[in-house]
């Protein structure tokens, strides 16, 4: 008698290479994509905990770098190694299998409502058929139905007016900024704040590209200035010895989403202190990093009006446990009419994807 025997799957095992890649790829980002000091910590590791052996090596780890594209000469920069924009995109799909591995399939680029419209994901809902509608929608069950019902079996015909069609939910095209706080206080106290963010934003970047490319999402850092970044620099994004001037990287996110022709528009805000500098009409920059300057409170909340006005909601994810700043978001979130997340480092990127996902913004215009 014949049958089937049943064992645990053990799957195939990762190559050398892509054992040591995973962990390389780690340290580029907590090196912010230094290539010498990412080796360095490489080897002290091989050191510690014998990552390699006599089969394969450090130096063929290397050679293999090179040759399948990671890595490259820096012959125009007075020599040195750098890595490729074939790693900065492995960083970024390694970041999003991290924080948002546990992803379900669905329809690439676009956020559901709760309306109906033209849109690519049928729902239960029938209407009649419309000049422009695709053949594909046609119910034709129901459609020969009401053919039968309207004309007879013994003179069948289908006509126009019997044709119906599955209804379609309208598909919400979203725009986000994402603004990172960089200043000194990122690397405080022990805690390595920055790089669980720089994550995120190469997670959330890399998610937006792959399954929402109709979306947008616009990068700032904020320190005592505020400016835009592009995805391939995220992971070379460092703390700077900055104040926070949260009303400059308000500024700036208000300014790109003024130019979207986006309905759908929000700001998420990933900062751990408080709102620390500002720069005056004249050019000088108005520091206090005592205690909340009452001064600068209160721009930031005039901020947070302003983008309520614009229709455009702000979600704070504040990483730090002060009393004292939890109340200052949470009188920022009241102003804005928003919401503020007091998370974490390891629970971040779940709130920032579930955050986006959900597609707060329903009323689409």
């Amino acid at each position: 008698m014949h049958g089937f025997r049943y064992t645990k799957y053990m799957g195939e095992g990762q190559s050398p290479f892509d054992k040591l890649l995973g962990i390389f790829k780690e340290l580029l980002v907590h090196t912010s994509g230094d290539f010498d000091e990412a080796w360095r910590w490489l080897e002290e590791l091989d050191k510690t905990y014998e990552l390699t052996d006599d089969d394969y090596t450090l130096d063929d780890f290397y050679n293999d770098l090179k040759k399948k594209g990671y890595i490259k000469d820096n012959e125009d920069r007075g020599g040195g190694v750098s890595i490729t924009p074939k790693t900065e995109k492995s960083i970024r799909q390694s970041s999003l299998d991290q924080i948002f591995g546990n992803l379900k399939k669905s329809a690439a680029g676009n956020h559901k409502t709760k309306f109906t419209g033209k849109g690519d994901e049928p729902n239960s809902d029938l209407r009649q058929f419309q000049f422009g509608d695709s053949i594909d929608q046609i119910a034709m069950t129901e459609s020969f139905k009401n053919a039968y019902h309207n004309h007879g079996i013994g003179e069948f015909r289908m006509t126009e007016d019997d044709l119906v069609v599955n209804e379609t939910h309208y598909k919400a095209q979203m725009s986000t900024v994402l603004m990172i706080d960089i200043s000194h206080s990122m690397i405080l106290y022990g805690e390595d704040r920055i790089t669980p963010a720089k994550k995120v934003a190469m997670a959330l970047s890399e998610l937006i590209m792959t399954r929402y490319p109709k979306d947008t999402l616009d990068i700032i850092v904020f320190g005592n200035d505020a400016w835009k970044v592009s995805v391939k620099d995220l992971p070379y994004l460092q703390v700077g010895p900055y104040h926070t001037n949260t009303v400059a990287g308000l500024d700036l996110a208000m300014d790109l989403l003024r130019r979207k022709k986006n309905s759908n528009k929000q700001i998420f805000m990933i900062t751990d202190g408080k709102p620390s500098c500002l720069v005056e009409p004249d050019g000088s920059y108005y520091q206090n990093s005592f205690g909340l300057d009452d001064y600068i409170v209160n721009k930031c909340l005039n901020k947070a009006a302003a983008c309520r006005r614009l229709n455009i909601p702000i979600t704070t994810f504040m990483i730090a446990q002060d009393p004292y700043l939890q109340q200052f978001v949470q009188d920022f979130s009241a102003a804005n009419n928003g919401k503020a997340f007091y998370t974490g480092l390891k629970g971040l990127g779940n709130y920032i994807f579930e955050d986006y996902t959900r597609n707060r913004r329903k009323n689409v215009r």
